[in-house]
């Protein structure tokens, strides 16, 4: 099999959209996880189990390197009735913030 250098070119950049997808998978799971912990740590109801990219934009780290920064958007209830909205902030794999709309406090 002979391999031409456009062949190589196009095997190259499948190869990195395929790890950049996976990276995307794998980013998305951390901020699903974050969004999770901090409504169970508030006694919230997590809703619809998911959680949707809304931004996506290059920033320095704290030791200057540029990394992927990414928001995500979720949604939670208080009391069961309403719906508030969170956002997830990641800089590469790390949970940067975890932001919740003012919401009701509801006592058991």
């Amino acid at each position: 099999m002979n391999l031409q250098l456009i062949d190589l070119f196009w095997l190259t950049l499948c190869a990195i959209a395929l790890w950049g997808w996976w990276e995307a998978l794998k980013v998305r799971e951390i901020a699903l996880v974050a969004a999770r912990r901090q409504c169970q740590e508030l006694d919230l109801q997590f809703l619809d189990g998911s959680v949707a990219l809304r931004k996506l934009s290059f920033r320095r780290d704290a030791r200057g390197s540029m990394g992927l920064a990414r928001t995500y958007t979720f949604e939670f209830s208080s009391t069961g009735e309403e719906r508030y909205n969170g956002e997830v902030d990641t800089l590469g794999r790390l949970v940067k913030d975890v932001r919740l709309d003012a919401h009701r406090i509801s006592y058991h």
